[in-house]
């Protein structure tokens, strides 16, 4: 994709993936890069970003001897994720309809 993709729409994708259920950082990762071109280097500061603003919460999980570190969405990033949503289907409508030339589909 040609698209710069913008740190709000980062955060949406984010949390559209956890909110299907906690996971750690290398799931999130690989989810993530299934439908984006995104490194760990792009994607941590955004996880930080997110836990700053109290949108996810971590916990360590003993596996193999080792800790991961997995992230949940709070419910103030629920809340967050919705309007991420509703602003996401509104932008993605003006985009179309100056894209179409004001053509409705």
């Amino acid at each position: 994709m040609g698209f710069k993709i913008e740190s709000a729409l980062l955060e949406a994708c984010v949390l559209s993936v956890l909110s299907k259920g906690d996971t750690y950082g290398y799931v999130l990762t690989q989810s993530m890069k299934q439908v984006l071109d995104i490194s760990e280097s792009t994607l941590y500061p955004v996880l930080r970003r997110l836990q700053k603003n109290e949108y996810l919460r971590t916990y360590d999980q003993p596996y193999q001897g080792r800790n991961r570190r997995y992230y949940s969405v709070t419910d103030k990033g629920k809340e967050q994720f919705e309007i991420y949503k509703k602003e996401w289907k509104e932008y993605k409508e003006q985009i179309d309809s100056l894209l179409s030339g004001g053509e409705t589909e």
